[in-house]
């Protein structure tokens, strides 16, 4: 089962820190004067109480997850997490869905509810191209660590963008690409 969602832009990246979050901030930037711009970072958790995907301890956020997901609004502008950094860039409403691997279609639907229908989205996520088919999916490769992740290894070929991040923070040849690609004006 899949969602045809023409207004999202869903990025995923290869890696960690391969700059998502950048990529996004600056889209949202870009569109956020021209119309409503919500932002979404989906962690898809592979079971409850399990081990976290990072390795070592973890944060906690595996293990404490209630219910099959949760939709967690963010709501502070001023520290150094992803959602509260494209809380800053001037997305009006930023989510973070948290959410059990069998359980993202559902997760995604609950989410989508709380949408107005003519805001552009803007989500950080590999898994969710499982279960959406947005505008444009763009998948950020890290040109600093060659490794895969398995989640970016199984939506890869689903790819509309593929960019590789030299670490410049500059993709306005990229976000033209992206804007032209999801069929989005911007005035």
């Amino acid at each position: 089962m899949t969602n045809n969602i023409p207004n999202m832009i869903l990025i995923g990246s290869t890696s960690r820190n391969s700059g998502k979050t950048t990529l996004a901030s600056l889209i949202i930037n870009k569109y956020k004067l021209n119309r409503p711009v919500v932002a979404l970072k989906v962690t898809t958790i592979q079971e409850k109480n399990g081990k976290c995907i990072h390795g070592g301890e973890g944060c906690g956020v595996c293990s404490s997850l209630k219910g099959d997901f949760e939709i967690v609004e963010e709501l502070n502008a001023v520290n150094n997490k992803d959602t509260s950094l494209l809380l800053a860039a001037g997305a009006e409403k930023v989510y973070w869905l948290k959410t059990l691997k069998n359980r993202m279609y559902e997760a995604f639907e609950a989410f989508a509810a709380q949408i107005p229908e003519n805001a552009l989205i803007v989500c950080e996520s590999n898994s969710l191209r499982k279960v959406v088919n947005p505008g444009v999916f763009v998948m950020v490769k890290n040109s600093k660590d060659s490794q895969i992740k398995k989640s970016a290894s199984e939506v890869i070929e689903k790819a509309d963008i593929i960019i590789e991040n030299k670490f410049c923070d500059n993709f306005e040849k990229e976000i033209e690409e992206i804007v032209n690609r999801a069929s989005l004006t911007v005035v």
